[in-house]
């Protein structure tokens, strides 16, 4: 990135710890805690496979496992079958309000409800996200952050939490009421993420990661055609992203 605006409060890696998304697997993440990014620096940093909760920035640098895999959707090569055209018309039934990012009652007790079946689902640990918490991972000020919510009447029944640049949207964390699971909310959100690319003029979404063996990533790579990254590269180096066809 040329002319950096962001400023950089930290850089760390942190210790190996037990991965969330695999067993047996080591795990640990590269930091950069900033503020001041701009549209154009967050590009660079998604690029080069980096994510963003408030004002961490992350990566993975596990050594030696390599099972995290950046992914994204050239939305003008996207190609989406017929299960997912469906998720999108079901995605249309709600009402979805793009904006900034903001807490209140009902989205605390909506991350509650959701992730409650997570831990009964899949094992995830038990978590009581607070109102500062909440603040800090998904309402931090940021020029790019935006959430569509979703609302069934006036119920707020599904969020996403978004980045927007002139070249892409990035799906950042999204979660909803259980009631609206059987809708396959997910990849309806995926949907209306690249039809938002679309219309803003933008060419990919990002997905964050795809990790083999994981039940609640490996969906990702069922849209296709979809790109990967190929390394961890530098902010100096050029970012490789290789086209791949579905993963069954």
């Amino acid at each position: 990135m040329s002319q950096s605006v962001a400023r950089l409060v930290r850089h760390f890696i942190e210790e190996p710890r037990a991965c969330s998304y695999l067993p047996d697997v080591k795990a640990a993440l590269e930091y950069r805690l900033m503020v001041d990014v701009t549209p154009t620096e967050l590009e660079g940093l998604l690029m080069r496979g980096w994510r963003r909760f408030g004002p961490a920035y992350f990566r993975p640098a596990c050594r030696p496992c390599t099972g995290c895999d950046s992914i994204r959707l050239d939305v003008h090569r996207f190609d989406p079958t017929t299960s997912q055209k469906r998720a999108l018309r079901r995605a249309r039934r709600f009402r979805v309000e793009v904006g900034r990012p903001r807490i209140d009652p009902a989205r605390l007790e909506l991350h509650a409800r959701w992730h409650r079946t997570r831990e009964d689902a899949r094992g995830w640990e038990p978590t009581n996200l607070s109102e500062d918490e909440y603040a800090t991972q998904f309402a931090f000020p940021s020029s790019t952050g935006r959430e569509t919510a979703w609302y069934d009447g006036e119920k707020l029944v599904a969020l996403g939490l978004i980045d927007v640049t002139p070249n892409c949207v990035s799906a950042a964390y999204f979660f909803y009421d259980p009631i609206i699971s059987k809708v396959s909310p997910g990849i309806g959100n995926v949907m209306l993420c690249v039809e938002m690319a679309r219309d803003l003029g933008a060419q990919h979404v990002y997905l964050g990661y795809r990790v083999e063996g994981c039940a609640s990533l490996t969906y990702k790579g069922h849209f296709s055609p979809h790109e990967l990254l190929t390394g961890r590269p530098a902010m100096t180096e050029a970012a490789e992203w290789v086209e791949r066809s579905n993963v069954p």
